[in-house]
């Protein structure tokens, strides 16, 4: 059982070694966990894997080979109950990939003079419709139906995720900066932006020249001090929130987390899909106490590393057309924006949590990336590093 416990770990990527191997049968041998399996696990972690990034891999192979995995219940063991909010949308429509692929989304001028049209018009309540303001139906506007681009009204969530703009006062969350689990190899992946150097008073006792000064002194102690050692990297990190965020929250907020422990000078704001010409460090009063993106780039010197968070999932009128923000009017687009905040800041990267494979299906997503000039990777581990890698350059 322990050659197949160490054949796994290798086959799952923990760089284990053979002498590591003969290490843990030699403890066992000298009974240093006898006959208990917390204590084996332990030790076992303990010789076996070197870097605490391998400790998720190890966790796995270990609970398979030795605890075994439980299987799924049958057919017969399933009950539920039918969420009432599934039979309140009954009259939802729901659409094949085929039917999908025939709906013609409108460019940005023609949904806005459309739907003002559709206001002008309309004198009652539609459901299940192609052409009016309605639910459950394939027209570009309303709540619950589908359509390539349109205008999302009276809607508690998004469904699709296609809604160009939407007529709703939205409500988001702060990220919880308290959450542990989980972000211990993303705090591992960060340690590769930090700048060490020396600031401030002399506090702290440098042995080397204390001894070398003592010897030069002929044995008569000379003390010499230097400033304590600090992290001095600055990073800037904007979140995108709420929307199809919704999806990576408990992602985001691990990142959020360990940037936290991670970075003495960290300063976080939020936005929503794209930047544009404001932007909030509390989500719940962010229309009260918003930020001028300006005033940002104003107060922060280049010298920060600048760090986006979001999937970049949302229309591309978003990015290119002035108004074309969901929840306000934009006098200047999104890209005119990013291109501000890129050319202040150099070094910049693009955090994205949606699948790398997935990327080149969303449009917008493939426009962001070419805006950040390809650098965009993803909320991984191994993209962590790639980014933190570019940045440090």
């Amino acid at each position: 059982m322990f050659t197949t416990f160490f054949l796994e770990l290798r086959a799952a990527g923990v760089p284990t070694s053979i002498k590591e191997y003969l290490a843990l049968l030699e403890a066992m041998k000298a009974n240093v966990a006898p006959f208990d399996v917390e204590d084996f696990y332990y030790l076992s972690r303990a010789v076996l894997v070197k870097d605490e990034r391998h400790l998720d891999r190890f966790d796995v192979v270990f609970g398979t080979v030795f605890k075994g995995l439980e299987k799924p219940a049958g057919e017969d063991e399933i009950a539920a109950e039918i969420p009432e909010e599934w039979l309140r949308k009954l009259a939802e429509k729901y659409l094949t990939p085929e039917e999908m692929a025939q709906l013609k989304a409108m460019d940005w001028k023609e949904l806005m003079e459309t739907l003002k049209k559709r206001l002008e018009e309309q004198r009652g309540r539609h459901q299940g419709g192609s052409k009016w303001i309605g639910t459950g139906g394939t027209s570009p506007f309303g709540a619950y139906g589908y359509n390539p681009a349109g205008v999302r009204i009276g809607q508690h969530e998004s469904r699709h995720r296609r809604a160009v703009k939407v007529w709703d006062k939205r409500e988001f969350r702060n990220l919880d900066g308290d959450i542990e689990l989980g972000t211990r190899n993303i705090k591992v992946a960060l340690r590769r932006l930090r700048q060490f150097a020396r600031e401030g008073a002399a506090t702290e006792l440098d042995l080397p020249d204390t001894i070398r000064a003592t010897a030069n002194n002929a044995g008569t102690l000379d003390l010499k001090l230097v400033p304590e050692r600090r992290n001095t990297v600055k990073v800037l990190l904007l979140f995108d929130i709420g929307g199809s965020m919704d999806d990576f929250i408990r992602t985001t907020e691990e990142l959020f987390t360990a940037a936290r422990y991670a970075f003495k000078h960290l300063e976080m704001f939020y936005f929503h899909n794209c930047l544009y010409e404001r932007l909030w460090r509390d989500n719940r009063r962010r229309n009260a106490t918003s930020i001028p993106t300006q005033q940002v780039l104003n107060t922060y010197a280049s010298d920060y590393k600048l760090i986006f968070v979001g999937d970049a999932t949302m229309s591309p009128y978003e990015i290119t057309e002035p108004g074309a923000s969901v929840e306000h009017w934009n006098e200047e687009s999104g890209r005119v924006w990013m291109g501000r905040m890129l050319a202040a800041y150099p070094k910049a990267a693009w955090l994205n949590p949606k699948a790398e494979p997935f990327w080149d299906y969303t449009p917008s997503l493939t426009l962001i990336k070419s805006i950040m000039g390809g650098r965009m990777f993803p909320l991984t581990i191994e993209g962590l590093d790639r980014a933190m890698k570019a940045l440090g350059r």
